[in-house]
């Protein structure tokens, strides 16, 4: 039976190739149209395979199994055989044109096998739509000029940073009085197009800034058009949604946004007992829990000057990168972009606010951004294969144990909510950029 098996497994590797002519037709940068005919000696070969393992097996009234006639075999099973045939057939021809053509795919053939026929005579032929992954000149990547911000932190950084971690804590109690800058209201809002509701909420609490950042816009100057607020008034503002608003109709539309004030909220933060700062991470002194803090604005000062040095690396590398991206595939990337900035977000230590405000920044400008960071990462894999960079099991559990540090989550939740939400794959993108970054970074030129 082994040797039977071993026979078996060399046959399979000798597989007689297909028989195919291919057309490719450059659609754009990174979409091909693929048409593909099968020969028709092939379409027999395999009819003739599936028959051939009927014969041994069939069940069929009146005769014994291995004893049903061919002729009568075709016949019947014609029909079911054609499904499997049909399926084997485009398996085994994509499988050849990866092998054959340098396609470098970036999706899942777009492919309509409803749409696919086994011809009663002559070859068979299919089409379908693929993108992949841009042909370009790798642009020059050592020696880059790289401006980097250097900055000094001070005592009131540190106060308004434990400001912000005790707001955190903190409740909101109300407060009879006028709103001012840095206060909560709750309201019901709504938003409305010539007079049409395009969404409301009701008792949302928000807090009164410069800004309000919403999904699909922000409002400028919030603090002034809240400023002496109280309990029953009403106020009323101007927005203009994004350019990737959901809805394309309303795509850069101006809109109305009414805040109905139900209640004016003061936010009372918790005193630094030693009860706690035991609760906060087992501080000893409000000493320990300041030079804490200053090392958290020092990791996130290293976030930014990285950010700062990859978008300089990025301008750099991307010049020339003047090739167009299909649209449904910036549509499908832009929620993995998304992922991957809240990821390295994560790991340097920003709070949730902070992320939700970058968050929806991100997706206010999420093609363009998109765009930049497809190209980005076409190029740094490019000069990954180029370095042989590659991502190590030891990276994966480095990268989950920061996620897992600044989030207060075990490293088993963590890895647990990536590989269910399929953040494992961006994250090992991440890897990979960081590292060709790292190498980019490290053979350039910086100035403070």
């Amino acid at each position: 039976d082994l040797e039977s098996a071993e026979a078996d497994g060399e046959e399979e590797e000798k597989k007689e190739p297909l028989q195919i002519e291919v057309s490719i037709e450059e659609r754009s940068t990174c979409e091909r149209h693929l048409t593909v005919t099968v020969s028709r000696d092939d379409v027999d070969r395999y009819f003739d395979k599936e028959f051939r393992q009927l014969m041994t097996g069939a069940d069929v009234p009146g005769f014994r199994k291995g004893r049903v006639p061919r002729k009568l075999i075709e016949v019947r099973f014609r029909k079911d055989v054609s499904e499997q045939v049909k399926a084997s057939l485009l398996m085994d021809s994509l499988e050849q044109i990866n092998e054959e053509h340098e396609l470098s795919p970036i999706s899942e053939p777009d492919l309509d096998l409803e749409a696919v026929e086994i011809p009663a005579e002559g070859p068979m032929t299919f089409e379908f739509d693929l993108e992949v992954r841009p042909e370009f000149e790798l642009p020059k990547w050592k020696g880059l000029k790289v401006q980097r911000p250097a900055y000094q932190f001070t005592d009131e950084d540190v106060d308004q940073a434990l400001e912000r971690l005790l707001a955190r804590r903190g409740q909101l109690v109300p407060f009879d009085g006028p709103a001012e800058a840095g206060d909560y209201i709750t309201t019901d809002l709504n938003f409305s197009h010539e007079g049409t509701t395009l969404s409301s909420a009701s008792e949302e609490v928000i807090r009164i800034r410069p800004v309000l950042s919403f999904r699909d816009g922000k409002i400028e100057q919030f603090d002034k058009l809240m400023e002496g607020v109280g309990a029953g008034d009403t106020r009323q503002c101007q927005a203009e949604l994004t350019e990737d608003a959901p809805n394309q109709a309303l795509r850069g539309a101006t809109v109305t946004a009414e805040f109905k004030v139900l209640e004016v909220k003061k936010l009372e933060v918790p005193e630094l007992t030693p009860e706690f700062l035991q609760e906060l991470g087992e501080f000893e002194s409000e000493a320990d829990l300041r030079d804490a803090i200053r090392d958290d604005l020092e990791r996130q000062l290293e976030y930014t000057q990285n950010r700062r040095a990859r978008e300089q690396v990025t301008d750099a590398l991307t010049a020339s990168a003047n090739w167009e991206l299909p649209p449904g595939l910036l549509e499908r990337q832009s929620q993995r972009e998304l992922q991957r900035a809240v990821l390295e977000m994560r790991r340097a230590g920003f709070g949730d606010e902070e992320i939700r405000a970058y968050a929806n920044d991100l997706r206010q400008n999420s093609r363009s951004s998109t765009a930049r960071a497809l190209k980005e990462h076409f190029i740094l894999e490019r000069i990954a294969e180029a370095e042989e960079v590659v991502d190590e099991p030891e990276d994966y559990e480095t990268e989950i144990k920061l996620i897992a540090k600044q989030s207060d989550e075990s490293p088993r939740r963590v890895r647990a909510r990536l590989e269910k939400s399929g953040g494992m794959d961006v994250l090992r993108n991440q890897i990979v950029e960081r590292k060709v970054m790292e190498l980019i970074l490290g053979q350039a030129k910086f100035k403070e």
